[in-house]
């Protein structure tokens, strides 16, 4: 087995300036649409309370240990995904194919940013409207239409597809502490403020006894094997697991700060806005008599019906699209960084070129989730369209596998001494409970599921 010296340790890239920042990062990764666009929706589709409560128990026995395994192995690696897997199969076990899943993890979220930042790109398109007064004394077939008008235009969204792209792309090129670091510090606080002043409305204004009543009252019945999976892959989703990001933003991470209570502040923070996102939404939904199961466009026909009612509506509109391409932007800058610092430690090209060329090359795969609402909506395969299918090979495929072999990795091939060193300011107790659910509960449970999203279970 080969060492890796000091100077391979050293992150050539910079450490985050505190662990707060760390947090904001990583939450902002983890809230952006993931919570706000995504969670609402699924778990409509899902049976509401029933869905809630596997997706709790998935956070906790399934993505908690494997967020602390992905931060260990980038803190130990300080390198992109591929790199830090790279070195540390080298040292752990003598083989350098460790790589491979961190090149899994670093596809999946190139694929996932290249129809998120379409999605996000619909989030700057409302923003404009509520800007101009769009959602003036609207009703829900008006909204229906607003967003139907949307997803039919390639050119509408295209160009707002490209600005997002373009602002991702631009915070990235400014490095950890200009860029990274300056975004996150402004874009969540404020986008937590105005999720709270939305949730006032909603408990004012909405059906919220039956909003509550439907997100957090489980229907045991609702409980199959599709919400299961569906719940799982959220959990990986929403907290950005598998994707490389949690791993890249783990080598960021100065060498004193707890990776343990770190992680547990994270699933805290991420599974709160999860809720709050949900309480906002679902009140809205049943008083305008739409139906909880919109799909991804729950969130397009939701918020512009509140805000064409609501005093001061054409503000908090604006405020709330703007802010919530904000959220999008963090899960993005953390989705683009993995590949970005691959390129520049690998082909010694600078982070400016680099962030340029991954960011096109994502930038033009999203031109087939554009055209999958429209001129490619009547091709279909599979899971349905191809948005239907990336997010589904995504989220139901490439981040549990990806996300299980780096548990794996960290729990079963890494020595006791290294993981216990990145883990040294934890009681014996919370690490064995740590290794154990590592070891043992996530991958059982990611491999079910993941047999059921193939078809074998």
């Amino acid at each position: 087995m080969s060492n890796i010296s000091n100077k391979e340790r050293e992150s050539i890239h910079g450490l985050w300036s505190s662990r707060l920042t760390f947090i904001l990062a990583v939450t902002g990764s983890a809230i952006g649409l993931g919570n706000i666009w995504k969670f609402p929706y699924v778990a409509g589709a899902n049976g509401g309370g029933a869905f809630v409560l596997v997706y709790l128990i998935c956070i906790l026995v399934i993505g908690f240990p494997i967020m602390v395994s992905e931060i260990l192995i980038g803190r130990k690696g300080r390198r992109n995904p591929i790199t830090s897997m790279h070195l540390l199969g080298k040292e752990e076990t003598g083989s350098q194919y460790w790589k491979v899943v961190g090149f899994i993890g670093l596809f999946a979220g190139f694929l996932i940013l290249s129809y998120y930042s379409v999605i996000a790109g619909w989030t700057l398109h409302y923003f404009i409207l509520s800007l101009t007064g769009g959602f003036t004394e609207l009703d829900t077939d008006q909204a229906n239409l607003l967003f139907s008008e949307l997803t039919s235009s390639i050119s509408t969204q295209a160009i707002f597809h490209t600005l997002f792209m373009v602002i991702t792309i631009m915070i990235i090129a400014r490095g950890i502490k200009n860029g990274l670091e300056k975004a996150v510090k402004f874009m969540m606080p404020a986008l937590l403020f105005i999720m709270v002043i939305l949730l006032i409305y909603s408990i004012t204004q909405g059906d919220f006894a039956r909003g509550v009543d439907f997100l957090l009252k489980p229907d045991f019945s609702k409980i199959t094997a599709a919400s299961i999976l569906a719940a799982m892959g959220q959990a990986f989703f929403s907290l950005s697991l598998g994707m490389g990001c949690i791993v890249m933003y783990g080598a960021y991470l100065p060498k004193n700060e707890s990776i343990v209570k770190t992680s547990l502040t994270i699933i805290f923070c991420d599974t709160l806005i999860a809720l709050l996102a949900g309480l906002v939404i679902f009140p809205i939904v049943f008083d305008n008599n739409l139906a909880p199961t919109d799909g991804p466009g729950l969130i397009f026909l939701t918020l512009p019906l509140a805000f064409s009612d609501i005093t001061g509506g054409m503000l908090f509109g604006s405020l709330f699209f703007i802010l919530l391409g904000f959220a999008a932007i963090t899960s993005a800058i953390s989705l683009l960084e993995p590949s970005v610092a691959w390129m520049i430690e690998t082909q010694n090209i600078k982070r400016s070129t680099s962030a340029i060329i991954i960011g096109s090359v994502i930038w033009l795969l999203g031109f087939l989730t554009i055209l999958s609402f429209n001129d490619l909506s009547d091709f279909t395969f599979w899971k349905g369209t191809l948005f239907d299918n990336f997010d589904y090979l995504a989220s139901n495929i490439l981040l549990p596998i990806s996300g299980l072999l780096f548990t794996i990795f960290a729990s079963w091939f890494m020595t006791k001494s290294s993981s216990r060193s990145e883990l040294s300011d934890v009681s014996p107790t919370t690490y064995v409970i740590w290794r154990f659910l590592a070891r043992v509960v996530a991958p059982i449970g990611v491999i079910i599921i993941f047999l059921n999203a193939i078809n074998i279970l």
